[in-house]
């Protein structure tokens, strides 16, 4: 058998090739489910069918492994929502696009979505403060669609309070969507994102975004 030069690294204990994503499903159903506090170690470990070591290895602390699914989940819906922002000019057409958006990664992606929108507040220091910053150039987005309506003559939106307490209501109401939804259940993924769109346009005052 040939011997490792010094320069090669030790193998990781139990490495397995699929580790990494199999922590990452495990932690993506545990976190969503029972919350970050409430996961210890040893049941990631089981869910991932890993041994603590090989863990270890792979994630980092358990907070590393949080503020990476949450990183990776919120720089999705960035993409996402700054190509339809580069795509819609119109910022009630916009608005509109964005809801349906939202809801889709909301029903598509309940535990990633789950994850992002409540445990932020388990974060401290600069993991807090990186994952609020992605946060916030998220809802910036929806900032970028709603100001622009203030005075505008096709919806209600009387000043920059309203608009602000419209992205709250909204981002609220299609949040929602990850705790209920179900894909086999009787309403269409593609029907539910056109109802909260039109729930939008109501309210904030509109019936059509033409």
């Amino acid at each position: 058998m040939p011997r490792r030069t010094p320069a090669e690294p030790e193998p990781a204990p139990d490495a397995e090739p699929d580790a990494a994503a199999r922590i990452r499903e495990a932690a993506l159903e545990l976190f969503a489910t029972r919350g970050f506090h409430g996961t210890g170690i040893r049941q990631l470990a089981e869910r991932a069918g890993l041994s603590s070591a090989t863990l270890y290895h792979y994630m980092g602390t358990k907070e590393d492994l949080l503020v990476a699914l949450m990183t990776g989940g919120l720089d999705r819906l960035i993409a996402l929502a700054e190509a339809v922002e580069a795509e819609e000019p119109d910022p009630l057409r916009r608005l509109a696009a964005l809801v349906r958006l939202h809801v889709r990664e909301h029903a598509e992606r309940p535990r990633e979505t789950r994850v992002v929108d409540d445990q932020i507040g388990v974060l401290d220091g600069a993991a807090r403060d990186a994952v609020v910053a992605l946060r916030d150039r998220y809802e910036d987005v929806w900032r970028r669609a709603l100001d622009p309506l203030v005075g505008d003559p096709r919806v209600a939106l009387a000043d920059a309070a309203a608009a602000a307490l419209a992205r709250r209501a909204l981002l609220e109401m299609c949040t929602g969507v990850a705790h209920w939804y179900r894909a086999d259940g009787a309403l269409r993924l593609e029907a539910l994102g056109e109802a909260h769109a039109a729930m939008a346009l109501r309210l904030v005052g509109a019936t059509s975004p033409r």
